[in-house]
């Protein structure tokens, strides 16, 4: 009897959400303004067009990056 195909794995992070993105994606399309009320943790960026930023990447940093429009773009760890 011939063995069944295997199944392709689940591809896994090998970085899990190291800083948190995951639970604040509600806040992507939300005005800036939105942030002030909130508290993050130490290292987060709020980034806006034009300002300068390293590229260097750290998965416990949290990145929150305000779009030309004022809105919040993206949340993410870099």
């Amino acid at each position: 009897m011939e063995a069944p195909p295997s199944q392709p794995q689940p591809v896994t992070d090998p970085m899990p959400d190291m800083c948190g993105a995951t639970a604040l994606q509600h806040l992507v399309g939300q005005p800036q303004s939105a942030l002030a009320a909130m508290t993050f943790p130490e290292g987060t960026r709020i980034l806006t067009p034009g300002m300068a930023v390293t590229m260097d990447y750290r998965p416990d940093r949290l990145n929150i990056t305000i779009g030309e429009d004022g809105l919040i773009a993206s949340v993410t760890c870099t």
